[in-house]
């Protein structure tokens, strides 16, 4: 995937060990985040986040991006392609920065995403939210996700 396709707005490119510190900088800020999904960011576990992978997936699959707004970074997203199944894209974090939060770009982003993806051949877009993250929840019901299970998190999904 040429994951500057992702969007039209923004920069988009892969964050890399090269990046912990512009990272942890956007995360450490999302305190809300980490009320309902500890424990608090730290590098280490940036750079476990970087590398994890879920069953059966290869690194070629995973794409930890960032998106940038000249030199400022205004999003990151870990996104899996085809997670679960094929033609499904899972997203494992979406965070903004919290200079840009409650402006619409989360949206937008995840918009632009969406368009994406579905040129790609994507079908669906599957998440997890934190059950008892109501901010996190909203954003992706307003995004047009639904909820498919519920258990320690919020299983959600959107239909290309």
């Amino acid at each position: 995937m040429e994951i500057n396709n992702l969007s039209d707005t923004w920069n988009v490119r892969k964050l890399d060990r090269e990046d912990i510190e512009l990272i942890y900088d956007l995360m450490k800020d999302n305190t809300i985040f980490y009320q309902y999904h500890p424990p608090f960011v730290t590098r280490e576990s940036i750079l476990e986040d970087m590398e994890a992978l879920p069953p059966g997936k290869e690194y070629d699959d995973k794409y930890y991006i960032g998106f940038f707004q000249d030199n400022s970074l205004v999003a990151i997203m870990d996104l899996i392609l085809d997670y679960p199944t094929e033609n499904i894209a899972f997203i494992g974090l979406f965070m903004m920065n919290t200079k840009y939060q409650n402006q619409g770009l989360g949206s937008k982003i995840i918009c632009e995403c969406m368009k994406a993806l579905r040129k790609q051949g994507y079908k669906k877009i599957k998440i997890g939210v934190d059950k008892k993250n109501p901010q996190s929840y909203s954003f992706w019901r307003k995004n047009g996700f639904t909820k498919t299970d519920e258990n320690e998190y919020i299983k959600m999904e959107l239909i290309l």
